[in-house]
This record gives structure tokens, sequence and C-alpha cells, in this order.
């Protein structure tokens, strides 16, 4: 019989890391565990303002489906995650701490990595970038030299001089950047930012509009000199579709849609 445990953390961020809508300086996270008296499987969501996610939300939706989890018969973790969307699905993020705890716990049974049981490898995985938010340019420069030699750099933009940290911020690396603007511009500047981003090795453009707003993008998707990738516009699965046509790719983030099952499909 599995049974199913919540813990409350508290991180501390080595530097306050902000966006362009909030700062956050210390961030709470809720850790699921998932044990069958031998083994014991993890997963966590932290908290989220702009979705409405709280710990507390989050535990009141794991008390909905503890007697699925805890039923005598223990469920695989694509059928667990069916049963449990059913009556936890309007919060993500704790169907996502489940979901990960779930296939955690049933890696560690099975004796093998979540990613073997999935028939895949790491011969040909991507690599990931490093994030530096929003701060004066002096720090945003600080930040990045703390981690040097990184290949790739995500830049938090949505500020008045955000053509001024990306070409500050190049005079000291030649890896590649990623930009951010977390709904901050409107289509006008994102149209031209990209341009000029575009001659400073950024790769890609990351929710420059609001998330509400599909004209605007359809535009900056059309006239934008780098691709444009959807984060709030795409929350879950049944987003994607949707934002065909209006971005060039999406970040699949796990608490958004729900956890590992919906992300893998």
């Amino acid at each position: 019989m599995i049974q199913l445990k919540t813990h409350d953390f508290e991180l501390p961020l080595r530097h306050a890391f902000s966006i362009s809508r909030e700062t956050t300086r210390v961030q709470p996270t809720l850790i699921v565990e998932l044990t069958d008296g031998v083994h014991r499987g993890f997963g966590e969501a932290t908290t989220n303002k702009y979705y409405g996610a709280t710990l507390e939300l989050m535990r009141e939706s794991l008390s909905r489906v503890r007697s699925i989890v805890e039923a005598p018969d223990p469920l695989e973790p694509a059928q667990l995650w069916e049963r449990a969307s059913l009556l936890i699905g309007d919060n993500p993020f704790a169907l996502c701490a489940l979901d990960e705890a779930a296939h955690d716990l049933w890696g560690k049974q099975q004796g093998a990595a979540v990613y073997k049981l999935w028939g895949l490898t790491t011969d040909r995985v991507p690599q990931s970038n490093f994030t530096i938010g929003i701060d004066t340019i002096e720090v945003m420069v600080k930040k990045l030299l703390e981690m040097p030699g990184w290949p790739i750099y995500k830049i938090k933009l949505g500020t008045k001089q955000d053509l001024d940290i990306v070409r500050e911020l190049r005079k000291h690396t030649d890896a590649v950047f990623r930009v951010d603007a977390n709904c901050g511009w409107n289509a006008d500047e994102a149209i031209a930012n990209s341009r000029e981003l575009a001659k400073l090795n950024v790769e890609f453009i990351e929710q420059p509009l609001p998330a509400a707003d599909w004209e605007g993008v359809k535009r900056v998707y059309q006239q934008s000199a780098l691709p444009i990738v959807a984060d709030e516009s795409c929350i879950s699965e049944s987003d994607v579709e949707r934002c065909v046509g209006h971005f060039h790719g999406v970040n699949v983030k796990l608490v958004k849609c729900g956890g590992l099952t919906p992300g893998r499909r």
C-alpha cells in the first residue's frame, strides 16, 4: 500500500529573482512523497502567484486524491494521473508534484531510471540555459560572471533598458542568449527589439506579449526577426494547437501542464 505525505519548504535564493511582474527572494515549495515502505518517490511544485498556486490549495487538492493514491492496488503513474486529473485537474501544480513522485517511486521500484523505462537515452539531451533575473545592469553582469562558461544564458527582460542590458551582457560572453519578456512588451516593441536582438546572437524571444494578446502575437510571429516561443500562452496540452501560426515553439513546463505524463504527450 502506498502512503502519501507532503512537506513544505522555503528556498532562500542567492539573489533576488525578478521578472517583468514580480520579485522573489524566498521561494515556497511543496514536496510530495509517496512511499511503499521500502522505496520513496518525490515530486515538487513551487508556489506561483500568476497561476494562483499556493501551498494551501495544493495540499487541499492532494487530500482529494488520497484514497486513490493509497488504494490497496497501486496504479502505475499514467493510470494514477488519469484518475487524479479527474479530481484535481483544476490544480495542475499539485497534479504535477503527485505525478513526479509517482514516476520517481515507479523507477525506484523497477530499479531503473524513468527515462530508460520510457525507452529513451541521454545521447542527444539539449543543453540547458542559466537564467538571469532582472536587476540593474551592473548586477546582471555580476550574476553572469558568477556562472562563467555556461553555453546558454536566458535573460529576463521587460524593462525600459532591455537592449542596453543585452548589449552589456554580450560584452562578457560569446554564449548563446535567449530572452524572456514575461508578457512585458507590446507588438511594436517586440518586433523592433527582435531586429536588434538578432544582431546580438539571441536564439529566440520567449513570451513577449501578454497571454491574451493573440492578435498582437500573430503580427509578431509574422514580422519578428527571431523565433517566438510561448510560455504563459501555452499552459495545457489543449493550448498547443492554438499556438500554431502564432508561435514558433512552446515552453513545456511540468507544473503548468500537470506533470510528466501530459508533458511527455
